[in-house]
């Protein structure tokens, strides 16, 4: 392969980002257009406590906070590029130009662009792209991890993640982030990468049943407890996806990942990540909207960065025994 081909996604994506960068800033400039009825005015504090400016970014800080995503996504099509170039075994499909990690890579860089959007504009279209960023990147480890334990075909893992992110992005839209059935999508996929993550880790027959009682911890410990959940069932009902993982994880995983130090890594960056965003509110006494800091765009630097340590987590993935390494081509 030529060396423009090793590069091809790459060069795409900074491509892409130019082009996205002269459309901002057109728009700032132009003055973006009616804000979302949930947004601040102009001059006061916004909902991530920064004080809305009247300029091409309504909250400056909060939305340059979201170079890191696209700087780690440009890092990870480099890696990727450089192990094409090496010619380095596709055992993995996070090994080299393959089409799930260049998923992986490209749904991390859009995770700037999109909150960006959210708030440099504060409008409606703002936190729609932001919101199916932000579904687009987590629904890639949890539906990779049953596409392999269940032996999907590649088309079946891609046809199953484009549904779910076209029905996401269609029911935002339409019926605001509960979709219109109360289901937080993105923090119930949070729960489905963990459970799934524990039995591609420990599979059984016994813990594949038992693994959904995991996203109650979860659950847990995002503020939402058992009690709440039993006392009001049919606001909770999305609990019932805790199993989907058993239903779909229908045999141990041929491969094995080495989870120290890349995936303590990312969970302790994402935990440390949602304590900072908890204080990013107006209402917080570390809230200073005129400040230089400002917890949200460090809540972007620190899941930004774990992006990057789950990136390298699934790197480490290797066969275990004669089978394919990833997703059945059988």
């Amino acid at each position: 392969m030529s060396r423009n081909g090793i590069y091809r996604p790459f060069l795409i994506a900074v491509a892409v980002l130019l082009v996205f960068a002269v459309v901002f800033v057109a728009a700032g400039l132009i003055g973006w257009w009616q804000p979302a009825a949930n947004e601040q005015a102009i001059g006061e504090a916004s909902r991530w406590c920064e004080r809305v400016a009247d300029g091409v970014m309504r909250e400056p800080i909060n939305s340059l906070g979201n170079l890191g995503f696209i700087i780690s996504g440009l890092v990870m099509l480099l890696v990727l590029a450089r192990d094409t170039k090496q010619d380095r075994p596709k055992r993995n499909p996070f090994i080299g130009n393959q089409p799930i990690a260049l998923l992986y890579a490209g749904a991390t860089i859009y995770l700037g662009p999109g909150s960006m959007l959210m708030h440099a504009s504060n409008t409606t279209f703002g936190a729609w792209a932001d919101n199916l960023s932000m579904v687009m990147y987590i629904l890639i480890p949890w539906v990779y991890n049953l596409a392999i334990m269940g032996r999907w075909r590649d088309r079946t893992f891609f046809l199953s993640y484009g549904l779910v992110v076209v029905s996401f992005a269609i029911g935002y839209w339409f019926f605001g982030s509960g979709l219109g059935i109360n289901l937080d999508l993105f923090g119930v996929s949070i729960a489905l990468w963990l459970i799934s993550e524990l039995l591609y880790r420990f599979w059984s027959r016994p813990l594949r049943w038992l693994s959904g009682f995991l996203g109650f911890v979860i659950a847990a410990v995002f503020g939402i407890t058992p009690m709440e959940m039993l006392a009001d069932p049919l606001e909770h009902w999305w609990v019932a996806l805790f199993w989907l993982p058993a239903v779909a994880a229908t045999s141990a995983p041929p491969s094995q990942r080495r989870y120290w130090p890349w995936f303590p890594a990312g969970v302790i960056s994402f935990l440390l990540a949602y304590a900072v965003w908890t204080t990013g509110v107006p209402d917080h006494h570390w809230c200073d909207p005129d400040g230089l800091y400002q917890a949200h765009a460090v809540w972007h630097l620190l899941t930004a960065a774990a992006t990057w340590f789950f990136f390298v987590f699934l790197r480490t993935q290797r066969p275990s025994k004669a089978a394919p390494a990833a997703i059945s081509e059988e």
